[in-house]
């Protein structure tokens, strides 16, 4: 078992290199974004979609057929990625894509010094809070930072920062949580 593990981990760097390292030259920078972003969403397609999943990794169907349906599948992804994405699908690796985001991920913080900050409010950031976010995880974590920014409602207010190693959040929602666990925790014997 652990020489298996040892292989899954070296297929998953492979993919990744080869992915990143495409892109790169496609594009530089803005390249390695652009798949970044892709990946995130086919990753969630992945996740939503049952029918997609189990196309993409049907034992039934042959690794040419696999190839196939996954190159028709994300024909509108970046080449590099619908490539990857195809030969993936047809060797019955799709299971490993979130690994191989999360090496992408690496490679790009290591290769071009550069993180992805996912930043979730409630309304959109404005020039100067960007800046300041920008700054202050640059000085927190030493890499030129890029934001990757989401609204969500339903935090209520407040923010919500991670880079898939570390996630701060400071969103209503959270601290109402936290107040309520608090409360419940809390009994000093009285009446209420």
């Amino acid at each position: 078992m652990p020489a298996n593990r040892l292989i899954a981990k070296e297929e998953v760097a492979t993919y990744a290199s080869v992915l990143f390292d495409a892109a790169n030259d496609r594009g530089g920078l803005d390249a390695v974004l652009d798949v970044r972003t892709q990946m995130e969403a086919v990753m969630a397609a992945t996740r939503s979609d049952m029918d997609l999943a189990r196309a993409l990794s049907d034992p039934d169907a042959t690794d040419e057929q696999r190839y196939e349906v996954a190159k028709g599948t994300f024909a509108a992804c970046e080449p590099e990625l619908g490539e990857v994405l195809a030969v993936m699908a047809q060797r019955s690796d799709m299971a490993f894509l979130p690994r191989v985001f999360e090496a992408y991920s690496g490679l790009m913080a290591e290769k071009l010094d550069t993180i992805v900050l996912d930043v979730t409010t409630v309304v959109p950031l404005d020039d100067e809070l960007r800046r300041i976010i920008q700054e202050k995880t640059k000085a927190d974590l030493g890499r030129n930072v890029v934001l990757h920014e989401h609204i969500d409602k339903s935090i209520l207010g407040g923010i919500i920062m991670s880079t898939g190693e570390k996630r701060i959040d400071a969103s209503i929602i959270s601290q109402l949580n936290h107040a309520r666990n608090v409360l419940k925790e809390t009994s000093d014997g009285g009446e209420c």
